[in-house]
């Protein structure tokens, strides 16, 4: 009878083990590989759970943003030669060296070349949203693809990266930084605004954004372009909002002396820094009469892990820069090395000495050279 109850008993054990292997081969069975994300062109878009290669195409400043949101580059196999050249020459190189070993043979910064693309064998692409053409290519050739806008939200650049981390977040959920990021950006954002809403229209800065300058062009932003957005952030007057243009728009000579800005931001599309119009070194055009050019209150902006006119991890602390150099007097208890260490450990656990943190707010002009030449 023991025996027999012994038998019974080891069946039931037998039973119930073989019950649970055939549950857990069905669940990984049945367990998802992909799900559908809606990128910011509004297509649903079947994407891998597991990415390891990723290559971003033409929207220049994301290859950094998903730099510091992994703190790694170990997943970027493709950039842009622009991305590239600003990770050279910038402190993302530095601190991730792994960067400078992806491939940029496959576009030339606009168009893509879909054949070069696949050759990477990426688990998803990254492309700017308004490429309709290329997510058509990219869509016949198999190969999961996001769209990433840079305008949808008027050149808003806090909420331009605030969307490309949740959209980060939404792609690699395990390591979602939606939350944390947007609540820094929105505190920033709120913190200037509370300290500028009272100038009086007389107290306002007049200032100018040198977006490109060569021997043979300069080029600024007009109302419908990130510079607008900058400089309404932290409450100055944008001398060129009567330009109605989308994206940088070329203005002459003449017309800078007639806004007679006092205040002038040189981005990093442009080798042009402030010597060179305090000494007029570049083309035959002289500014010694403007007033931002008599106070020497010209300044490039900060080069981080992008240059920071357009949207990237660097935002809150670019709007901070900014306007503690439009109205120091307002931003007197802001020391900006201390504010942009704790930032990047804080939001993305990257640790940066003090000396790194100051590396951003004094960049060398090399990072514009691809820029310059066109």
């Amino acid at each position: 009878m023991k025996t027999a109850k012994r038998i019974i008993a080891l069946l039931l054990v037998l039973a119930m083990a073989f019950s649970v292997a055939v549950c857990a081969v069905s669940a990984e069975e049945t367990k998802e590989t992909t799900h559908k994300i809606t990128d910011h062109f509004g297509n649903e878009v079947e994407v891998p759970y597991e990415v390891n290669r990723v290559v971003v195409c033409n929207i220049y400043p994301l290859p950094s943003v998903i730099t510091i949101f992994f703190d790694s580059a170990e997943k970027l196999v493709g950039i842009a030669p622009a991305s590239m050249t600003a990770a050279q020459n910038s402190l993302l190189g530095e601190l991730y060296p792994e960067i400078l070993k992806a491939s940029t043979t496959f576009t030339d910064g606009t168009d893509c070349n879909i054949e070069e693309v696949m050759a990477l064998q990426p688990d998803v692409v990254f492309y700017g949203a308004s490429d309709k053409a290329f997510a058509e290519k990219l869509a016949e050739a198999g190969i999961p693809a996001l769209g990433f806008s840079v305008n949808k939200w008027d050149y808003d650049s806090i909420e331009t990266l605030n969307n490309w981390i949740d959209l980060l977040s939404q792609v690699f959920p395990e390591n979602d930084k939606t939350e944390i990021v947007k609540k820094y950006s929105d505190e920033t954002y709120k913190m200037v605004q509370d300290r500028v809403k009272d100038l009086k229209d007389e107290e306002k800065r007049q200032a100018f954004v040198l977006f490109n300058y060569n021997d043979t062009a300069i080029a600024t932003s007009g109302a419908h372009f990130f510079g607008q957005w900058w400089l309404d952030a932290i409450g100055a007057v944008n001398v060129a909002n009567e330009i109605d243009k989308d994206n940088a728009a070329p203005v002459s000579m003449e017309q800078i002396y007639g806004w007679n800005p006092d205040l002038i931001f040189i981005t990093n599309f442009t080798q042009a820094k402030p010597e060179d119009l305090y000494e007029n070194k570049i083309g035959t055009n002289d500014w010694s009469e403007i007033e931002a050019v008599k106070t020497e209150n010209c300044y490039k902006m900060p080069l981080g892990m992008y240059r920071s006119y357009t949207p990237g991890v660097d935002t809150p602390i670019t709007l901070m820069w900014l306007a503690k150099q439009a109205y120091p007097e307002l931003f007197e208890d802001i020391d900006i090395t201390a504010e942009t260490v704790k930032y990047y450990e804080e939001v993305f656990g990257v640790k940066l000495t003090d000396e790194q943190a100051e590396q951003i707010f004094t960049p060398v002009t090399s990072a514009s050279a691809v820029f310059d030449k066109k």
